[in-house]
């Protein structure tokens, strides 16, 4: 494997490396840039955070779910190279010492590093920007103080020279099998279908930190750009699969509000400018949140297998546990689903607000006309094996007056939709009760009763 990118400003090639080799590891072990630090090792702490820097533009993103090939040809910055080239304070640093916003230390570089990107990128919204940085020292708010008072600042001229660096930089190739389009990747794999396609890494890079594993052949999908397009036609929206959860947010917010509210809460900011919406459906997690949105408004998945392309309706794409409906050497190609949806409704319920793992999503598009329910599409991810359509609960609803006793009475025909499980995240008696209660709080909120549990009612 060879891989070049820039670290801090300096050309950096890596040679004879294993392609599942993190940066973490590099940075720490190779470099001695001790300033990122290795927490949790699985994305949720912030600890590892590291600037990346292309054609794109700069974002935040976790180190140790970041094999060093999703590097080719980018540029790298750590929370060592936030400081200016003589040892200026970068304005984030300065007011992380004038608001005392660090005390152990441990989880300060991960702060300062995701700052850095907000400040550079004009994004104001510190809670989102910083909810995938842990502090156990802090309670937070001196941190989200030294934020606001460095958003004032003007951004130094030293944090802008990454992007144009990048377009100059003249990288070799890559060891590791990156194709740059899909004609290219749909060849290849279909002559290596035993190989592992990495787009994000925020689920296969703990694969390989938490379970040990040796992944062999890879194909690293970052390079794919025609799988990264968003295109609106005919009233759908066509999601490639290599678009990240961060530019599906900001694609939906506007058209769709609450599936773009619930993309706010998915992971963290480092994990949504890495994980695909490809990736999400793919790996066929029952937690995902992403499909039961997709599900509740009809979305239809596209496959490919070498030359040939199929289309099936996403719900039919999850078989079961960890199973779908892939033939050998096909992938997930894109996914599209209507543009509009004002009666779609998501509700993530889970421990943390930020930042965690659903216990029950549930996702809701009911067509109310004339009173009467004409259209019903309600899935839920955490209810079972698989994310999955509540169809007795619709069937209940279908033709019949939008009220109380009718939904009460799809609430108790979801006992025949789902056998829930009971984990850690919670019991199957609180699964069902929380989806039934989730349905009655659509009822609410589509009769333009206030439902949000950020606002506080008199």
């Amino acid at each position: 494997m060879s891989v070049a990118f820039l670290l801090n400003g300096t050309p950096v090639r890596v040679a004879g490396e294993a392609p599942t080799r993190t940066l973490l590891e590099f940075l720490r072990e190779d470099r001695g840039l001790s300033g990122t630090k290795e927490g949790c090792n699985e994305g949720d702490c912030g600890a590892c955070t590291v600037m990346v820097t292309d054609a794109e533009g700069s974002r935040a993103l976790n180190a140790c779910i970041l094999f060093l090939p999703q590097l080719h040809g980018k540029a790298v910055r750590t929370v060592e190279g936030i400081a200016g080239p003589s040892g200026e304070m970068h304005p984030v640093q300065a007011a992380m010492v004038s608001q005392h916003g660090s005390q152990c230390g441990f989880c300060t570089p991960g702060f300062v590093v995701s700052m850095a990107v907000a400040h550079l990128n004009g994004d104001r919204v510190h809670d989102d920007a910083l909810a995938g940085n842990l502090c156990r020292c802090t309670g937070y708010a001196p941190i989200v103080r030294a934020a606001e008072v460095a958003a004032g600042e003007p951004v130094p001229e030293w944090m802008r020279t990454d992007r144009a660096a990048v377009a100059a930089f003249a990288a070799g190739e890559a060891g590791a099998f990156r194709p740059e389009g899909s004609d290219e990747l749909a060849e290849w794999y279909l002559a290596h279908p035993e190989a592992v396609l990495v787009a994000g890494a925020t689920d296969v890079g703990l694969w390989v930190t938490k379970q040990l594993r040796e992944l062999a052949p890879v194909a690293f999908l970052g390079g794919v750009k025609d799988l990264q397009a968003i295109e609106v036609q005919g009233g759908q929206l066509h999601v490639g699969t290599g678009v990240t959860i961060a530019a599906l947010r900001e694609a939906v917010k506007e058209r769709i509000p609450s599936f773009g509210e619930m993309l706010r809460r998915f992971a963290s900011a480092q994990v949504r400018n890495a994980a695909t919406i490809g990736g999400n459906i793919a790996n066929g997690s029952p937690i995902g949140d992403g499909p039961p949105a997709l599900i509740a408004l009809g979305a239809t998945l596209h496959l490919r297998r070498g030359d040939e392309m199929r289309s099936i309706p996403l719900e039919d794409f999850f078989l079961e546990y960890r199973k779908q409906d892939r033939r050998t050497g096909e992938f997930v190609a894109g996914v599209s689903f209507p543009e509009q949806a004002p009666a779609l409704r998501c509700y993530k319920v889970s421990k943390r607000f930020d930042q965690d793992i659903s216990a029950v999503c549930g996702c809701f598009n009911v067509t109310v006309e004339g009173g009467v329910a004409t259209a019903a599409r309600i899935a839920f991810g955490g209810m079972a094996g698989v994310p999955k359509r509540a169809l007795a609960a619709e069937a209940a609803l279908l033709g019949m007056a939008w009220s109380e006793a009718t939904v009460e009475a799809a609430a108790a025909a979801m006992a025949g939709d789902f056998t829930p499980l009971s984990d850690m995240r919670a019991s199957a008696g609180y699964r069902m009760l929380t989806a039934q209660n989730l349905l009655r709080r659509y009822f609410h909120e589509l009769n333009g009763v206030g439902v949000s549990v950020l606002e506080v009612l008199p």
